[in-house]
């Protein structure tokens, strides 16, 4: 089935309104989704195609692989179109989606950076009572930079030491809070003269922006020897690696995460193998 490019085209922004309203995608995601859509969009006007179907979905995905495009890059762009004609299905503006045959690209595996144990107590060696609680809440309860800046004071039981996440598709789940991020979190609300109902503020009142917390954790973990990464999401993945080289069962880290699927967290499990290799080149007798 074919669908007209001008038609499709002005439904971009219906599309755009209901990854904001509907699924509270933050204005990053919201961007990228956009870029993607107007990238595939152009390239129908540059090549001429006044009408839309699989056949040239799939032509613009080899194109971009042809010309230098890596896999990943091209998947991403091929699930933007395909969650936008799921929507637009949704709505009943279109009655099929073109691009729901089309095979996204084969990926190799990115396995994240991770901190060693080390490191992260001695990025936590922090004397800002608002940033030590930030830093001890990531690792503490593996967040999204995103879940952390939408916290409000009201997600915090410190009796039960717990913390209400809302992840992404706005669901939500309770993570504990482990006792050095209890300590860091009571002090920072014992500090703090607001009575505003956003968890971590930044210096003007108003609530922390996404962009501001990658400034502090780089801030901290540029401090560190070796470090793998300074974005907040590594704190995310050093929670998930050292549960996993403790111990912890998968699916409850998947839980603790608020991942949808169990093999998004299963590239995790690479690195507790090559941990557990290093161990036992270096323990066992006749390992070497």
């Amino acid at each position: 089935m074919s669908m007209e490019r001008d038609f499709l085209y002005s439904k971009i922004n219906d599309f755009i309104v209901y990854l904001e309203k509907e699924k509270n995608y933050s204005k990053h995601t919201v961007r990228a989704y956009k870029r993607d859509l107007e990238t595939f969009f152009d390239f129908l006007m540059e090549k001429g195609r006044s009408v839309v179907d699989q056949n040239v979905i799939s032509f613009f995905v080899g194109h971009l692989l042809k010309y230098g495009l890596d896999a990943r890059t091209v998947a991403r762009k091929l699930s933007s179109l395909k969650s936008f004609f799921k929507t637009l299905k949704r709505m009943e503006i279109v009655s099929e989606n073109p691009a729901a045959g089309i095979k996204t690209p084969k990926t190799k595996k990115h396995l994240p950076g991770f901190l060693t144990y080390e490191q992260v107590k001695e990025g936590m060696e922090i004397g800002d009572p608002r940033d030590k609680a930030i830093m001890e809440m990531l690792y503490s309860c593996g967040l999204r930079a995103s879940e952390l800046v939408s916290l409000n004071v009201s997600d915090i039981d410190l009796n039960r030491e717990e913390v209400r996440i809302t992840g992404k598709g706005d669901k939500q789940r309770i993570v504990p809070l482990g006792r050095f991020a209890k300590a860091a979190v009571e002090h920072y609300l014992q500090e703090r003269r607001s009575k505003d109902p956003q968890l971590f503020l930044n210096y003007r009142g108003g609530r922390l922006s996404t962009r501001s917390l990658q400034r502090i954790v780089r801030k901290y973990l540029m401090r560190l020897a070796q470090v793998a990464g300074t974005n907040p999401h590594i704190l995310r993945h050093s929670f998930a690696t050292h549960l996993l080289e403790n111990g912890a069962d998968l699916r409850a880290v998947q839980e603790l995460l608020g991942h949808a699927s169990l093999s998004t967290v299963q590239v995790y499990t690479h690195l507790t193998t090559k941990h557990l290799k290093d161990i036992y080149m270096k323990k066992h007798p006749r390992a070497e």
